[in-house]
């Protein structure tokens, strides 16, 4: 394992990250003392943002068009109309 002292390790910060990348291992130390490890991340199995977007493009083509007119009903169905719904004596 490498030891890369802070000072160092601030300034190299992106080429140590590349080693890291690699698969390396390394040790920050502070006067001497070790004080962090860089080690390289766990893989990521999110789905990449590009793939996500096509299967929602995908999705929408799949999916009828609703006009706006049936989510208007849809909305109001089961509602009465307002003149209704005001009792007069």
């Amino acid at each position: 394992m490498t030891s890369v002292g802070a000072h160092q390790a601030k300034t190299h910060l992106s080429r140590l990250l590349d080693r890291v990348e690699r698969g390396e291992t390394l040790t920050i130390t502070r006067q001497g003392r070790p004080v962090a490890h860089l080690v390289p991340g766990e893989s990521d199995d999110r789905v990449p943002a590009t793939e996500g977007a096509e299967s929602l493009r995908a999705l929408r083509r799949r999916v009828e068009r609703t006009r706006i007119e049936e989510l208007i009903a849809t909305i109001h169905e089961g509602h009465r109309p307002a003149f209704l719904a005001v009792a007069y004596p």
